[in-house]
């Protein structure tokens, strides 16, 4: 079992998920075909001419660029993006109806629990998964492009039929040790296990299990996808939105994003959201042990009186930081002395509940608030009020939070700054200036240096890549599928270089001792650093 090779299914199975809806989107308005024919043109020419979203056309754009599939130029200084074919771009044209194989499947896939029951769906399953096994019947070209672009998009194929089924199961506990460990029956899974069988076969020809019989049990291979199940949430957790692609592009992008106060978000799962980023982001805090650690074996007197969590989610990182600073440092021996204030704070009310009920359950002690990463002055003076607890006096902590902002005009719109970004950026549907999305994060951050000048501020963050970068590293990285969910649901990921400049731009420094990133290349999507001011 080759690992590096497992990986790298699982990034152009990523990479699937964002490109089928994008591609039968713009196919259906024939809009790959007019690049082919211009050859080169301005994304501002290509948006008008098809009377689309110009932010959301961008972020497709950028999408299959990064896969390699035409060129794209960014030029912050005239604020223009040139769009142009390459040698792959009549491929994709040649093979693009092949995407569309799969939308309606995207569809039902949101809600697979109840669809498996459903002979309709499962049909449609059979069907799509018999043509992958046949590879729909496409004969492999003898010259080495085309063939490239054959074998991608069929893995991009496979990626969109089994990035949604992993999911579900790894949500509803199929990947518990018990069942990787010992053969099992479809019946002792699901009540359906007729249609269930349909979907363990598939899984089989992938090579994740063997079949005896009526008994499946796990390869080796398929215990390496079952571990990483999570790997698929957050991309999958965005279906509700890629499934509208079409008037993302081409509709009323605001509408899509309207929801009464109190009811559920529509454009993504976040329940599968929350779950997917428990997962992936797990190795991550381990890391951060590493910050949290050197913090709390300081002099009590130079040590945060506790710890806020902005963004808090189902507060797995709290419970992380409070056992790392309980069992590994000179806090931990301290804390009848010197209790240790720990606080959740998120957007989201339903996150709130989840995370007072895990800590709850988990025996720890902390505030759980409402707050906006947009707004540290209101955050500050409800704690004050409410609790007597300064923000200042407490080490402020985000983890894959500050791109995820509400979008704010900055006040200072400068026009000396020429961005170093190479990113694709929109608030609904409008495209945002890559120098505008700069000054933005600049203005963000200097709200909260009154805050963290006494302790700091311990951020995890997402990065973006150039798309040129990810062309020439496909199954190398995940940043395609990351980049376009967040470009559609109005999130600013900035490459490392350029987060880390604007952090000196705010009067933050990194502690150079305690940055990382990961992976540790130039493929970097995920940092994690100290800044202080």
């Amino acid at each position: 079992m080759d690992k590096e090779i497992l990986r790298s299914e699982i990034f152009r199975h990523l990479d699937g998920v964002v490109t089928a809806p994008i591609v039968a989107s713009l196919l259906k308005k024939e809009i790959i075909a007019f690049i082919i024919q211009k050859e080169k043109i301005f994304l501002k020419e290509l948006s008008e001419e098809f009377k689309a979203n110009e932010g959301y056309l961008n972020v497709a754009i950028r999408a299959l660029a990064s896969q390699d599939f035409l060129n794209y130029e960014v030029d912050n200084e005239n604020d223009t993006i040139t769009i142009s074919v390459n040698e792959k771009t009549q491929f994709l044209q040649k093979y693009s109806l092949l995407y569309f194989k799969v939308i309606s499947f995207f569809k039902n896939s949101t809600d697979i629990k109840n669809q498996i029951n459903e002979a309709s769906f499962i049909e449609e399953f059979n069907e799509l998964s018999n043509s992958v096994k046949d590879n729909f019947g496409i004969q492999f070209s003898d010259s080495n492009e085309e063939k490239e672009v054959q074998l991608q998009i069929l893995k991009h194929i496979e990626g969109c039929i089994i990035g949604p089924v992993i999911v579900h199961l790894g949500m509803t506990g199929m990947f518990h040790k018990y069942f990787m460990e010992t053969s099992f029956q479809a019946a002792e899974f699901h009540k359906n296990s007729e249609n269930f069988e349909v979907i363990l076969d598939f899984m089989a020809h992938l090579g994740w299990f063997k079949k005896m019989n009526d008994n499946y049990k796990f390869t080796e291979t398929g215990i390496y996808f079952a571990k990483r199940a999570a790997s698929y949430g957050v991309t999958v957790s965005y279906l509700p939105l890629l499934n509208k692609m079409d008037e993302l592009l081409f509709g009323n992008a605001s509408k899509i994003r309207e929801i009464a106060e109190g009811e559920d978000e529509i454009h993504v799962d976040r329940a599968m959201n929350v779950w997917g980023s428990g997962g992936s982001h797990a190795n991550y805090f381990k890391v951060a042990n590493d910050f949290i650690i050197e913090i709390f074996n300081q002099p009590i007197h130079l040590q945060p009186k506790g710890v806020l969590d902005m963004g808090c989610g189902n507060g797995a990182f709290i419970q992380h930081i409070f056992e790392t600073i309980e069992r590994h440092t000179l806090r931990g021996k301290m804390l009848e002395e010197h209790p240790l204030f720990l606080v959740g704070a998120d957007y989201n009310q339903a996150a709130l509940k989840v995370t007072r009920a895990n800590l709850i359950n988990n025996d720890i002690w902390a505030k759980i608030i409402w707050g906006d990463i947009g707004n540290p002055q209101q955050l500050a003076e409800d704690l004050k009020e409410n609790y007597e607890i300064d923000l200042s006096d407490l080490l402020n902590i985000r983890t894959f939070l500050d791109h995820n902002r509400v979008w704010k005009t900055p006040e200072n719109n400068r026009p000396d700054r020429i961005s170093i970004s190479t990113g694709a950026f929109a608030y609904r549907g409008k495209r945002l200036p890559n120098n505008l999305v700069e000054e933005s994060l600049k203005e963000h951050l200097e709200l909260w240096l009154p805050y963290i000048r006494k302790n700091g501020l311990l951020i995890i963050e997402l990065h973006a890549l150039d798309s040129k970068l990810t062309a020439k590293n496909l199954g190398k990285t995940p940043a395609t599928a990351y980049e376009a969910t967040h470009g559609f649901s109005d999130q600013y990921i900035l490459e490392v270089d350029v987060f880390k400049k604007i952090c000196l731009e705010a009067g933050l420094t990194t502690d150079k001792d305690l940055f990382k990133k990961f992976p540790n290349s130039e493929l970097v999507t995920v940092s994690i650093n100290l800044l202080k001011s």
